[in-house]
């Protein structure tokens, strides 16, 4: 899934929602981030995280936020303008020319779903990592992803076609044997799903509605289904049985 353009911008305001801002309180509590450290975040996006680290380093530490998406590090350096200690990386994250063991800490946020060879991810992550380092991923269980309203042969049809928008559509469940083979230990996972029930300016269920309706025309779904597909989510948020559910998981691991 391309998350430059409008797929950015969508990306964007997910992360200032509720649910980004959420997520982004337990990634930021479960690195336990110490004044003077070296982090980066794989897959920063417009910077939400990224900002947030950088703070929490303080000056004399340094928050690293790479991504390949130009218009995504655009928008991330927009974000931390203020900010002196933050470094950007307009890449791929399977090989970074960076030193070994050089950060304390490494976290994703509902990336590596998205990188096919997510292995060579880990082995990357592993080599870039300071023994005693910590790792701290967030990902969906795809398969729990789900709106709830519209006529069940309809909604089936326009989440088929969004499965193809990720490589891995239940890595979680694959995380901790894929960390142990590489010697991380320490694993824990913590749920972070969530159900919302409204689809208001200021929701994730419409941003996310969005960004699947977009996939599933994409995907050759006709529009009149994919119209009629949104229509069925607004009447049923009329008539009180709308829900929108999700399944993130934090990982964490020591290495």
């Amino acid at each position: 899934m391309d998350f430059s353009g409008a797929n950015s911008n969508l990306q964007q305001r997910m992360a200032a929602s509720s649910a980004g801002i959420n997520r982004r309180l337990a990634v930021l509590n479960a690195l336990d981030i110490q004044i003077g450290q070296k982090i980066l975040d794989i897959g920063c996006g417009g910077g939400h995280l990224l900002e947030e680290v950088a703070l929490s380093v303080g000056p004399t530490g340094k928050s690293f936020g790479l991504d390949p998406s130009e218009a995504q590090i655009t928008s991330a350096k927009d974000r931390c303008i203020q900010l002196k200690n933050v470094e950007f990386l307009c890449q791929g994250a399977e090989k970074i020319n960076l030193p070994t063991n050089f950060f304390d800490s490494i976290t994703s946020t509902q990336t590596l779903e998205y990188i096919e060879n997510v292995d060579s991810v880990l082995v990357e992550t592993k080599r870039l990592l300071k023994s005693g380092g910590k790792f701290v991923n967030v990902s969906v269980l795809w398969d729990h992803f789900k709106f709830h309203g519209p006529e069940n042969e309809l909604n089936t049809l326009i989440h088929d076609a969004f499965r193809a928008h990720c490589f891995h559509q239940m890595l979680p469940i694959e995380m901790k044997s894929k960390l142990q083979n590489l010697g991380f230990y320490n694993i824990k996972n913590k749920e972070l799903a969530f159900l919302i029930t409204e689809r208001n300016n200021n929701s994730p269920a419409k941003f996310t509605e969005e960004t699947i309706a977009k996939f599933a025309l994409k995907e050759g779904v006709s529009e009149d289904k994919v119209l009629d597909w949104r229509n069925q989510l607004a009447l049923a948020e009329e008539q009180g049985h709308f829900g929108f559910t999700s399944f993130p998981v934090l990982t964490e691991a020591l290495l």
